[in-house]
């Protein structure tokens, strides 16, 4: 594991004026670690690892967003006198599938079966008593597209800071929360960073906007009832493989 960049950007951290941080163009240079193009990478308090976490929740968050939430959870961790570990433990959970989408994502892993292989009652508790089972890695600044795999630049982020997550983590289970997620974590079993049996794909993206999907996953709409951009096969499928597929392991 290389050493925590936070130290160096402390001083960075406790002078940002969040409020004239409206977009991405405005954070300031000095957060910049890398930049090819048009894409660039900006540092953000993740490096907390949680390594006795089963579950490893990989999404794309609105980069911005997600990157001031951070930073004004580390200001009020500094003004508290937080520990740095502390501080990066809060900073990362600051945002973490909260609001509206949290009970849909908790109704789709109990729904194949993530509480029984985890030893809980729901997927409810991982936001609570059970923190300490999930990680969440929600910090790719670009909106998925084009893949990440896809450009020699972003892979290289990926290999730098999320293969060296993954390797503290070898026995966790990963669920991609998207499309282009699933194929980066493709990528990197193939690089052999993580074990492809270890993915669970399929699980559809618990957002609002997802909400349809989400529902049939779930039984709470019909076949006869979807419109025609859910297809109702495709979610049979999915729901299927992921049922045996967290079968097996609690079977193991």
């Amino acid at each position: 594991m290389t050493d925590l960049l936070l130290p160096r950007y402390l001083d960075e951290i406790a002078r940002l004026d969040l409020a004239r941080t409206a977009t991405p163009a405005q954070i300031p240079p000095a957060f910049l670690l890398a930049r090819e193009g048009r894409y660039s990478v900006h540092y953000i308090p993740f490096e907390h690892v949680n390594t006795r976490a089963r579950l490893v929740v990989v999404g794309i968050a609105p980069g911005l967003v997600q990157w001031k939430n951070a930073m004004a959870e580390a200001q009020r961790q500094l003004a508290a006198g937080a520990s740095q570990e502390a501080l990066l433990r809060a900073a990362r959970l600051s945002g973490a599938f909260s609001g509206a989408i949290r009970p849909n994502f908790v109704a789709l892993l109990d729904a194949i079966g993530m509480q029984r292989w985890l030893g809980i009652a729901s997927c409810a508790t991982l936001f609570g008593v059970d923190a300490g089972l999930v990680h969440f890695v929600d910090d790719r600044n670009y909106s998925g597209s084009p893949g990440m795999a896809k450009v020699p630049f972003l892979r290289a982020q990926v290999l730098r800071y999320f293969a060296q997550e993954a390797a503290q983590l070898p026995d966790a289970l990963y669920i991609p929360m998207g499309a282009s997620v699933a194929e980066g974590l493709d990528w990197l079993a193939s690089e052999g960073v993580i074990r492809r049996e270890r993915i669970l794909h399929g699980l559809p993206h618990p957002s609002g906007a997802n909400a349809e999907r989400v529902a049939y996953f779930l039984g709470r709409k019909t076949r006869e009832t979807l419109s025609a951009k859910t297809n109702a096969d495709q979610l049979d499928a999915a729901r299927d493989r992921l049922l045996a597929q967290m079968v097996g392991l609690v079977q193991t």
